[in-house]
């Protein structure tokens, strides 16, 4: 019942302003957020991979409309795998990028510049030894990220695609995507959608998740399983085996700072565990998509507003 007025909150220009300006919200942050810098975001991947887990990091920010803010995410995201490369650390660690963060919601050939700032990231990865997912939005961009997906992937087949579970249209989605190489991150869906485009019943929505695992994980994709319900887990680790699956040719995905004990445990246990982990200074929308998702986070976030300790 919190999960619409939460995602709705996320949207308040006041709200964002008063939580960005006190300091005592800041541990219900970082509990999400390990820092705002490159150093930030390397030191936690650095952490995360001594202890047997993969990475895949997201620079924050989405619903660009200045060409410049979408130049400064791109150079972002070539610093920070620039490091990882430095470090040793980029077989064992990715990036996500939205695309209406690098130009596609720009007024003037907001397509054409999302996918070129698009190639000069996949480009960056490469020769960084790594690879590139595109995050998917809202159900209004879906037929623009999986348009530049396909260009992508004719230069970079290794790129990632990313389905939300909650749309009526995914399982579709799912079937033309479960093909050699294809890289697919199914998770459930964090934006308020509406009805006629998505289901609305948890139920429903666990349907649609168990039908999805069942296309990507009975084709020839690797599957990025991208849940932290015990429930999906435990079905999808039944479905891999009943499909002859073997550790490796799929993952599982968790979010940074969610059931950490659980992902050392997948690894532990020889699974592939990545986490992923978001950084930067636009980390308000996202900290709010993580409430709805787990609303008894709420009355902590709360209380550390109105604290003054």
């Amino acid at each position: 019942m919190l999960r619409q007025p939460i995602l709705l909150l996320a949207r308040s220009q006041g709200v964002k302003k008063l939580v960005s300006t006190m300091p005592v919200s800041s541990g219900i942050v970082t509990s999400y957020v390990p820092g705002e810098s490159t150093a930030d975001a390397v030191g936690a991947t650095a952490g995360l991979v001594q202890d047997g887990l993969r990475v895949t990091l997201d620079y924050l920010g989405e619903d660009t409309t200045d060409a410049a803010q979408a130049d400064a995410t791109v150079a972002a995201y070539k610093d920070v795998l620039a490091d990882l490369s430095a470090k040793g650390l980029a077989p064992h660690a990715e990036v996500s990028v939205k695309l209406s963060a690098i130009g596609q919601f720009l007024p003037d050939n907001g397509h054409k510049v999302a996918l070129e700032n698009a190639r000069d990231i996949c480009r960056a990865a490469r020769n960084a030894g790594t690879t590139v997912t595109l995050d998917m939005e809202d159900h209004t961009t879906t037929d623009s990220t999986l348009t530049i997906l396909r260009e992508l992937r004719k230069d970079f087949p290794e790129t990632g695609a990313v389905l939300q579970a909650m749309l009526h249209r995914t399982e579709a989605d799912c079937r033309a995507l479960a093909y050699e190489g294809s890289r697919v991150r199914l998770c459930k869906g964090a934006y308020m959608e509406p009805e006629h485009v998505a289901f609305q019943d948890k139920v429903e929505i666990d349907k649609s998740y168990v039908r999805c695992l069942k296309v990507l994980l009975g084709g020839q994709g690797y599957p990025m399983i991208a849940t932290h319900d015990p429930r999906m887990i435990q079905i999808a680790s039944s479905l891999a085996s009943r499909f002859g699956r073997r550790p490796g040719t799929y993952e599982f995905q968790m979010l940074y700072g969610i059931r950490p004990e659980e992902q050392k445990r997948l690894a532990a246990a020889g699974e592939t565990m990545r986490v992923y982990i978001p950084y930067g200074t636009e980390w308000y929308g996202y900290l709010m998509r993580r409430l709805a998702e787990k609303p008894q986070n709420l009355a902590f976030f709360l209380r550390s507003l109105v604290s003054k300790k």
